[in-house]
């Protein structure tokens, strides 16, 4: 685990750099595990994130923009009654373990000062933010409780006291020395790295490992010079934030980490590197939840189509003997005379063959001979009309597949907002049956909520990123002598560059951004056409999103991620 308890030490430190006497001024929990507090420090507000997530828990300062729910949770009201205007006086790192406590002073409803600890706990799927009466060491409440039925040792529920986690019993690794590792590890036994770990508090794998591959050779020298050597790295805040890339996984710790070779990002602090390793995951691990049955419902549309259009092939397939059944209409007219009633088929001169061949027509024994080449003449004819209904099936059908196929994409790379206007789409093209809320009234429709960015020559872009959006942007908002990009033949956002005559670098991260945006995220080379907004035309009766355009020019780009969130208006 990269956010251990070194890693704790070392945000907690920094945290209490910044924040320590500041004012608590809003409390936020724009989702189920996370609480945002704006604290207000050294004349700066600075925005606090504490998450309890199951994979992404973490305590650090964040500047990415959250949505709010228009009600807040029960939790997020408590916190704002006993916190909010109050001072943050101090906090601090228990032991080594991934646990900082937040030392608040304030005062009660009758005015009395009263002191309140705010405790995050960092510890995989059992994490948890929990407010405590520091006066009575009571618990008034918490992000996630758990009874004794789940935890013998402690019960995290209101009214009950707060006992903290079980000691491991570790050595605190910022008092060591080289002895101390030394009388710690037996180099005869195996997997030294987790000896590490067993014998020192907040040392987890990832360190451990580390320490073994910058020793070289392990053994009873180099080990603890090593081990000794990172510590003092951390006690003394020489650090190096980093995100490491390694065949398309991350991983980030206080410095670089030799063992992962890989690609080596530094940051200046280490929440701007959480910022930029959790970009969009905790966000597209709850998309994922709140959009499954969406999802689910795109998809099973997607494939009624893709097995509809197989059926009406093959009924065209069919219809296709039009000819052959207007062929045998035309040789019994022709042999009439020689057919006679009861006689089950006939083999007559295909005088349509120039060697002269013959052909077998099946009859029907109860019709007359002109009624049986009637019979032809009719299927020829229904053959024929079932032709151009099926190319229109057909048609429609392999617009409903891309339709949906747009869709599934957008919910892969949408925001929970982004969700609700894709849901939103599916209400109004009749889909899907309205929601209402829980007091009967609908769900209002509000103006699609856009993504802003800048160019590096400062010109404003912008991005939909569903089709709600996409309309939006390029049907009301933007200008018609703007200019509008969009993937070549590939899915995505529609972008618009708010400028009439943008440079040739403002053009190309514009493009970027399309592609980035688009199905093809993750492709190299991607062709993406751009042109003024004036050209782009939506048809009458088209899905929502689609549009057709010309007097475009092409640019290839490579999505780049790196350049989407340097970009980013916040």
């Amino acid at each position: 685990m990269s956010f251990d308890g070194l890693f704790t030490k070392s945000m907690a430190d920094e945290l209490k750099q910044q924040l320590k006497g500041g004012r608590i001024n809003k409390v936020y929990q724009p989702y189920k595990n996370e609480i945002i507090l704006t604290i207000r420090a050294a004349g700066t507000n600075h925005k606090l994130l504490l998450s309890a997530h199951p994979s992404y828990a973490r305590v650090q300062l964040t500047n990415e923009s959250f949505e709010n729910p228009s009600e807040p949770p029960m939790f997020c009201m408590l916190l704002r009654k006993h916190i909010e205007g109050s001072i943050l006086e101090d906090l601090y790192q228990i032991g080594n373990d991934r646990m900082i406590i937040f030392e608040i002073k304030g005062r009660n409803e009758i005015g009395d000062v009263s002191y309140k600890q705010l405790i995050i706990e960092i510890m995989g799927r059992h994490s948890n933010i929990i407010l405590i009466d520091k006066t009575r060491n009571l618990i008034l409440d918490s992000i996630k409780h758990i009874s004794f039925a789940v935890n013998t040792h402690r019960a995290i529920l209101p009214g009950q006291p707060y006992v903290f986690p079980p000691e491991q019993n570790k050595k605190n690794p910022f008092l060591a020395n080289e002895e101390d590792v030394l009388r710690s590890i037996d180099f005869n036994a195996e997997k030294l790295d987790q000896q590490l770990v067993n014998h020192f508090a907040g040392v987890s794998p990832i360190f451990a490992k580390e320490v073994l591959y910058q020793s070289g050779l392990a053994n009873r020298t180099t080990v603890p010079k090593t081990f000794i050597k990172l510590v003092n790295k951390i006690k003394t805040g020489d650090l190096s934030p980093s995100i490491i890339t390694n065949d398309g996984k991350e991983a980030f710790y206080l410095f670089p980490l030799e063992h992962l070779k890989g690609e080596v990002k530094e940051f200046t602090s280490l929440s701007e590197m959480l910022d930029r390793f959790y970009y969009k995951k905790a966000e597209r691990d709850r998309v994922k939840q709140q959009g499954q049955d969406i999802e689910r419902f795109i998809t099973n549309e997607k494939e009624k189509n893709v097995k509809k259009i197989k059926k009406l092939e093959a009924t065209l397939k069919e219809a296709e003997k039009a000819d052959q059944f207007k062929h045998y209409g035309e040789l019994l007219t022709a042999n009439l005379f020689a057919v006679k009633k009861g006689m089950k088929e006939i083999e007559v001169l295909d005088y349509y063959d120039e060697s002269g061949g013959m052909v077998v027509i099946p009859l029907d024994p109860r019709k007359s001979p002109s009624e049986n080449a009637q019979k032809y003449f009719s299927k020829y004819q229904k053959a024929k009309n079932a032709v151009t209904i099926t190319l229109e099936q057909i048609k429609k059908a392999q617009e409903e597949v891309a339709y949906f196929d747009n869709l599934l994409h957008q919910v892969q790379t949408a925001s929970p907002k982004d969700l609700q206007e894709i849901r939103e789409e599916l209400v109004e093209g009749g889909y899907l049956r309205e929601r209402q809320k829980r007091n009967g009234r609908k769900i209002q429709n509000t103006k699609p909520l856009l993504d802003y960015f800048q160019s590096s020559d400062g010109t404003e872009i912008i991005v939909g990123k569903n089709n709600k959006q996409n309309d939006y942007l390029t049907n009301k908002l933007a200008a018609r002598d703007e200019i509008w990009l969009h993937t070549k033949d590939i899915p995505g956002s529609h972008v618009v560059i708010r400028s009439k005559n943008p440079s040739e670098e403002t053009i190309l991260e514009a493009a970027k951004l399309a592609a980035y945006f688009s199905k093809a995220r993750h492709s190299s080379s991607v062709p993406v056409d751009f042109t003024k907004v004036r050209h782009v035309k939506k048809p009458s009766g088209a899905k929502p999103g689609f549009v057709i355009y010309d007097h475009q020019q092409t640019v290839y780009v490579t999505p780049d991620e790196e350049l989407v969130l340097n970009l980013k208006k916040n």
